[in-house]
């Protein structure tokens, strides 16, 4: 069965409160129940993680390698100028799908560029929730045999 780590970025901790047009009214917690359900029916198993440091994100990155098959990244603010993770990224031998809730590129254009996206698999965003479940669908595919 294999297992993903769903990683989650600054702030994503107050989803349902956060500015819930633009990025929903449910909770971060709702959002792991639901998605874990999903995924077992699907015979996925997952991982959560939410941090506000760099540094714990970096860790659970590394940590990641060779205990799980691949990673989905939400990595907030951070993708946009957080070249300790894109390194991070781009040091494991692991494939990441990164994901956001908004449509990054109909934003602020300080937001449109991404740093870590540029390492990863791929990129997944302005889906809502839906972008979770495109990019375990898509790890899924890519760790088969």
């Amino acid at each position: 069965m294999p297992r993903f780590l769903v990683l989650q970025g600054p702030n994503l901790n107050l989803l349902g409160s956060r500015e819930p047009d633009v990025y929903g009214s449910r909770t971060l917690e709702a959002v792991h129940t639901d998605l874990a359900a999903w995924a077992a029916k699907r015979e996925c198993e997952l991982e959560f993680m939410q941090s506000n440091h760099e540094g714990e994100l970096l860790d659970a990155l590394q940590g990641a390698a060779g205990r799980c098959d691949g990673v989905v990244f939400n990595p907030g603010g951070y993708s946009h100028g957080s070249v300790a993770l894109r390194d991070g990224i781009a040091a494991i031998d692991l494939p990441v799908v990164e994901v956001h809730i908004s449509n990054l590129h109909a934003r602020e254009p300080w937001r449109q560029g991404s740093l870590t996206g540029s390492v990863s698999r791929g990129v997944i965003g302005g889906f809502g929730e839906e972008g979770y479940r495109l990019a375990i669908l898509q790890l899924a595919g890519l760790t088969e045999g």
